[in-house]
């Protein structure tokens, strides 16, 4: 019940024991003050998980909900960011790498503004923070302003969007770079094959892989990856955190869809607060542009990460065969470039650090390449209500296709390709299915008038999250549980689509102004193809991780 006496979420019989599995799975992993991913694989807070898991909560207690957002906030650097782990100090440093004691927020992070009583990591996750606030906000309006929720969390948020837009912008065409794979949430994707090829991986005995405690090594990233890793976040943490100075930086379609989305649900924020949200609807819709022209590729007819440090055109790289899609290049140089890099990495005075970030800036290209790898991560643009028609429809047809098999030959989406070569329907983000992804495309395919598909994407993840106990990720194909059981994002975006059976009666209009998008509830029943729908819907105010994750 909510604070005015309205119910909340009710389970028709049919559903009932799914809701009750769901929730015991929160329960279980409820800490007093936050959730964690699962208590053996993954027990600390995660950044992206939280969110997701609060959109859930807000379903069962929209105070949890909202006071596991204010935990992770309450992590929050003074340069803005969200790190991407809170620590918990009861947890044994050998539960987890890497653990507190590799990432040194407190000391490490000090100039980046890293907070001294709690230890976090160091880098971030997407950025869907914004938008889970606004949904919690909404799942009870009283008991959020009597708490002053939105007035709490609205300067966070914008002082964590400030920091993707202006820190991140690494590649100078608007749009935030991701640092480190983990950041991007998809740790293991072979989107980050070719660029972490031209980085020198840390020494096998320099670090002790906890994952493989959990797992087995064939479903996880190997050690030569895994060494990658550890040495991309060895050398950000010995140079205090500066950003802009390492060898690794993308541009990810689905980390910048979010930031998108987010952007919108902070203008409904600032609404709710008596600002206007023009400028951030307007500043939303021109970063959809960015990413139309930075990561839309026509002729393979979805999105790509780009290497900002990847060879541009102007260096002599031959253009693919979609507008604008080039292959990487140039690692020579890059490796060259990589290891000076390294030897300057752990500079601390500001004249090594101004000399790192002049390196660096000598190293960004114009454009840099997009990496001709299909994965989940090209589709989520549709989320996005400004997506130009012919656009999102193009990505409908790319999901339905062979690359993904939409209602089709998969049961749930895959994360990856499954015509490519690097495909895996087990091993972490190179092939499985992901209940986050996916709910997001659910979203995604509803904005855009895709009913059908949606309600058959909602059943076929309803179904596979019941069976397979919730958990981390499934076999694309079968829906074969795999990673960690009991995991909390699940079970939470199994009780968001059991709250909104089909979401197709009662939507939110987008009515299309000059600068901005408005956010009206309607009820209606829309229905048509992709990009024809008669109205435009909000993908998200109707309710709208890895195995390693650093």
């Amino acid at each position: 019940m909510t604070r005015s006496g309205s119910l909340v979420y009710d389970p028709a019989a049919s559903t009932g024991s799914l809701h009750v599995g769901a929730a015991q799975v929160l329960n279980g992993n409820w800490t007093g003050t936050s959730t964690v991913p699962s208590r053996g694989l993954y027990p600390h807070q995660w950044s992206w998980d939280s969110a997701f898991i609060a959109i859930g909560l807000r379903h069962l207690s929209p105070l949890r909900a909202q006071t596991e957002l204010e935990t992770l906030l309450g992590a929050q650097w003074a340069d803005g960011r969200i790190p991407h782990i809170v620590f918990n100090p009861s947890v044994p440093l050998d539960a987890y790498f890497p653990s507190p004691d590799f990432w040194r927020s407190s000391t490490a992070g000090r100039a980046a503004g890293a907070p001294r009583t709690v230890q976090t990591s160091g880098i971030v996750q997407p950025p869907v923070h914004a938008l889970a606030a606004w949904l919690v906000h909404q799942a009870d309006p009283g008991l959020s302003r009597a708490r002053s929720f939105l007035p709490r969390m609205y300067p966070r948020l914008a002082a964590w969007h400030r920091y993707l837009l202006h820190r991140r912008d690494l590649g100078g065409g608007g749009l935030a770079s991701v640092v480190h794979p983990w950041e991007q949430g998809m740790d293991n994707s072979p989107c980050w094959d070719a660029p972490l090829s031209r980085v020198t991986p840390a020494p096998a005995r320099s670090f002790r892989r906890a994952d493989l405690d959990h797992g087995a090594p064939e479903d996880r990233p190997t050690d030569l990856d895994y060494g990658r890793y550890v040495r991309l976040a060895t050398d950000y943490r010995d140079g205090e955190y500066a950003d802009g100075v390492g060898e690794f930086a993308v541009e990810d379609p689905a980390f910048n869809a979010l930031l998108i989305a987010s952007e919108h649900a902070l203008a409904r924020i600032a609404q709710e607060l008596g600002a206007a949200g023009t400028a951030r609807h307007a500043r939303a819709e021109r970063l959809t542009a960015a990413l139309v022209e930075r990561l839309w590729d026509p002729a393979e007819g979805m999105f790509f990460c780009r290497d900002v440090y990847g060879e541009s055109e102007s260096a002599g790289e031959t253009k693919g065969q979609g507008g604008g899609r080039v292959e990487s290049g140039g690692r020579g140089e890059s490796s060259a470039l990589g290891s000076e890099q390294r030897s300057r990495s752990s500079a601390h005075t500001p004249e090594q650090r101004s000399q790192s970030s002049a390196l660096a800036m000598e190293r960004r290209s114009p454009r840099g390449a997009l990496i001709p790898e299909r994965s989940v991560a090209g589709l989520l643009p549709l989320i996005l209500p400004a997506l130009p028609r012919d656009i999102a429809a193009t990505l409908v047809g790319t999901a339905s296709g062979p690359h993904f098999g939409l209602g089709g030959a998969t049961r749930l989406v895959p994360s990856y390709d499954l015509t490519g070569d690097a495909f895996d329907p087990h091993r972490y983000w190179r092939g499985p299915a992901w209940f986050n992804t996916n709910w997001l495309l659910e979203r995604g395919l509803r904005l855009h008038g895709e009913h059908a598909r949606a309600d058959g994407l909602r059943a076929a993840l309803l179904d596979t999250a019941g069976e397979s106990g919730f958990a981390e990720y499934v076999d694309p194909y079968t829906g074969e549980a795999c990673g960690a059981l009991g995991f909390s994002w699940t079970a939470a975006l199994t009780l968001d689509l059991l709250h909104e059976p089909s979401g197709a009666d009662q939507t939110d209009q987008v009515v299309s102004h000059p600068g901005r998008y408005a956010f009206d509830r309607t009820h209606s029943t829309t229905s048509g193809t992709a990009g024809h729908s008669t109205t435009g819907l909000s993908a998200f105010d109707t309710g709208a991780k890895g195995g390693n994750r650093g």
